[in-house]
């Protein structure tokens, strides 16, 4: 799974339609900009199965449009090698962190570092709320934490 001699995250929240795919598309243009994408396995999960298989939700995707960013994810659950193959499991919220904690401990050879994205904020907000009852605004609001996190979280690990 991991890039050669590279690093590997995986980006997770609820439903992998709003706020990881988000968070994996705009890491993915920093790693790209920054010359480090390929140094990088990078993909986004969710705890639940609620939307397996289906695209990002068209509000997150015009919002990632608007900044020069597209993406082609399709939802998809975590699996348990998620936890042996990934080097970063990072997640939206306190209900992700226990369901992704909870799931590692079933894991013997977990290897993954499980954190919250937001605690790699600059600007301290922990926490990237779930933009999906919310309006474009929100959206907006998850991208521009994801660039804050992103950006923090690369330049710790390259």
């Amino acid at each position: 799974m991991a890039a050669p001699n590279g690093r590997s995250v995986l980006f997770v929240c609820l439903g992998n339609i709003c706020r990881s795919p988000i968070a994996e598309a705009v890491f993915r243009k920093i790693a790209t900009d920054g010359g480090v994408v390929d140094k990088w396995v990078i993909d986004s999960g969710a705890t639940s199965d609620w939307n397996t298989g289906s695209s990002p939700d068209a509000r997150g995707l015009a919002c990632l449009r608007k900044h020069g960013i597209e993406t082609d994810h399709r939802a998809r659950q975590v699996t348990k090698d998620d936890f042996m193959t990934f080097d970063h499991i990072l997640c939206m919220d306190e209900s992700n962190l226990r369901d992704l904690n909870k799931k590692a401990s079933s894991v013997k050879n977990c290897k993954a570092k499980i954190e919250l994205l937001g605690s790699y904020d600059p600007e301290k907000q922990l926490i990237i709320q779930d933009p999906y009852y919310g309006s474009d605004k929100d959206f907006e609001t998850v991208y521009e934490q994801c660039v804050r996190c992103c950006k923090a979280f690369l330049e710790q690990y390259s």
